[in-house]
């Protein structure tokens, strides 16, 4: 399996799959929201966007980076949403980083949104669908984000076999990134310094997270991993 690592400006032309990486936190909410239950993510190209939809669907909950604002039900928090319910509702999402990412890679075959606690579910829909070559949206930090890079590359190792089962130093790496730091140290307005921890939660949930256009809107679903044992096509 041949894989990029890329920057979103790096981006060449349409890759044919692609796994936008986004450890903190974009795609860390992402699957804590999947984990409260609700039904899909809205991934919105802006927050006037964002605020459209909210205004047009007023039962969806729309989420946003940085401090809470007028129009907005939360902020990009795993922490802050952790134990919310939100059993079988829409969620849009907007974002720095990971949203963008994502939009620009939606005309991909196949796309992934990911961060540690969806690492293997990720690597394990990779290798099901017998992915030849990946691109790796590393979104943070124009393509540096080193908790993002890390992420990335160890789903790579697992996902065409060539890494060892230890995650330790990839998560090592995460915890001593600059958006770790800040995070703890609340640089971050709308952020707590306990989404570090839950950011750093290797396989916390067993499903992957498949993003396609639906519509007039890129659309965030989770995909359940397959059970050991059981074929793809069971």
């Amino acid at each position: 399996m041949d894989s990029r690592f890329l920057g979103i400006a790096e981006l060449d032309g349409t890759p044919a799959v692609a796994v936008v990486i986004d450890v903190m936190r974009a795609f860390t909410t992402a699957a804590w929201v999947f984990d409260r239950g609700a039904e899909k993510v809205v991934l919105a190209g802006s927050l006037d966007e964002a605020l459209a939809l909210k205004q047009r669907h007023p039962e969806w909950v729309a989420l946003k980076d940085g401090a809470t604002a007028p129009g907005f039900d939360a902020v990009n928090s795993p922490y802050l949403l952790r134990d919310v319910d939100l059993g079988g509702r829409t969620v849009v999402q907007k974002t720095t980083s990971g949203t963008v990412g994502a939009l620009a890679v939606k005309e991909a075959s196949l796309v992934l949104c990911a961060s540690f606690v969806v690492a293997e579910a990720t690597a394990q829909l990779l290798r099901e669908r017998g992915a030849e070559s990946v691109t790796y949206v590393v979104t943070g930090e124009d393509g540096r984000a080193e908790e993002d890079l890390a992420c990335a590359q160890y789903i790579a190792g697992r996902a065409d076999g060539s890494g060892g089962a230890d995650a330790g130093a990839y998560l090592r790496r995460a915890a001593g990134s600059r958006a770790a730091a800040e995070l703890a140290e609340g640089v971050r307005e709308g952020s707590r310094p306990e989404d570090v921890g839950l950011c750093l939660e290797l396989d916390r949930f067993p499903f992957a997270m498949v993003a396609a256009v639906e519509g007039a809107h890129m659309v965030l679903r989770p995909r359940a991993a397959t059970p050991p044992g059981v074929g793809a096509g069971a």
